[in-house]
């Protein structure tokens, strides 16, 4: 691969290739004040073999802050959001580093395939922490877990909805009490992020077992680690874009690392939905419901129903609690054990 081409002939950026097994401390300590560009070589003859990665750089010492897109390359608006951040980012001002991974699953992008890497059919937020001998997709697990996860203070993972999800902007975190102070600062970010929404989520598992979501290992590994949610239905929306750009920007200057405009303040509006309840289709078949992400809902609202390929209505889906509609199948396709529904509330 011409990894110049790639990138361009113009860029007159630093350009290095590291193999798996390599070690990226060496890179985010060497290079102060600049911007690195890397190619993360891994071992398969998949042809989308490698995870671009950038780190900037600051001339004062400060925190280490991760941003990652991409974990689902069908998922446009955090890739297209961080694609803006990595040429606005003037590593001269920054204090502390920024690792950003502006798209983590490459091969999914490319092939333009929700959720999963088509040459091994794996979800790469389902594989955490992966295995370096596995395959493509438990590669990048496993080095986001051994090497981009221990070098980070801060874990951004940042999503949307996919091809088929209709979904509801919001930033969330899990409620990790083993971590009470890296908890309580993600929840703190959460709140300057400026998106309306706010999850918690509850942390349940121990130390050994898979946390299988790429935020949910950083939170396992004692990290400050949170997830943004905006954007829906496989596109790119400007205002989701807008909304992930602003609350990166937000956490930044909130962590006193990079200051863009004016100091953010908390969201008195903000929503807080520290509970879920997930709807999984009974049936496989053709969904049907006039809903969006957002619409309030209470239990025992009618909210959807499957039908079968002449019509026939296999079951009427009722709601199992009384909150916000979080995010949602947003396309006619359904099959049998699929989330059709996540409630907040």
């Amino acid at each position: 691969m011409n990894y110049l081409k790639l990138f361009g002939t113009k860029l007159m950026l630093i350009i290095t290739v590291i193999s798996y097994g390599q070690n990226l401390e060496k890179s985010i300590k060497e290079n102060i004040g600049k911007r690195i560009d890397t190619l993360i070589q891994f071992k398969t003859d998949s042809p989308y073999n490698y995870m671009p990665v950038t780190i900037f750089s600051g001339k004062e010492k400060g925190p280490v802050f991760t941003i990652i897109a991409g974990i689902h390359g069908f998922e446009y608006p955090p890739i297209v959001a961080v694609q803006e951040l990595i040429k606005e980012i003037d590593p001269k001002k920054l204090k502390g580093t920024l690792i950003v991974v502006p798209i983590a699953n490459v091969g999914s992008f490319y092939k333009r395939t929700p959720f999963v890497n088509p040459f091994d059919n794996k979800n790469l937020n389902n594989a955490f922490p992966g295995s370096e001998t596995g395959t493509i997709t438990e590669q990048i697990a496993n080095y986001i877990t051994k090497q981009i996860i221990p070098n980070s203070d801060v874990f951004l993972d940042i999503h949307a909805g996919d091809a088929n999800e209709d979904l509801l902007p919001f930033v969330c975190y899990y409620n990790n009490i083993l971590e009470e102070k890296k908890t309580l600062l993600s929840s703190k970010l959460s709140e300057i992020s400026g998106i309306n929404h706010i999850v918690s989520y509850p942390y349940t598992i121990t130390k050994t077992e898979p946390a299988k979501y790429a935020f949910k290992q950083a939170s396992q590994d004692g990290k400050t680690a949170l997830s943004i949610e905006a954007g829906k239905l496989g596109n790119v929306q400007t205002e989701s874009v807008a909304l992930i750009k602003k609350a990166v920007y937000n956490m930044l200057h909130y962590m006193n690392m990079y200051t863009v405009g004016t100091s953010p303040i908390k969201n008195p509006s903000a929503v807080y939905l520290n509970n879920q309840e997930y709807v999984k289709a009974e049936f496989s078949g053709i969904f049907h419901s006039t809903l969006k992400s957002g619409d309030y809902i209470k239990k025992g609202d009618k909210i959807g129903s499957v039908s079968d390929e002449f019509g026939k209505v296999l079951i009427e889906i009722k709601s199992p609690a009384t909150g916000l509609i979080l995010y949602k199948i947003g396309t006619p396709p359904v099959n049998k054990g699929e989330t059709v529904f996540c409630i907040g509330y």
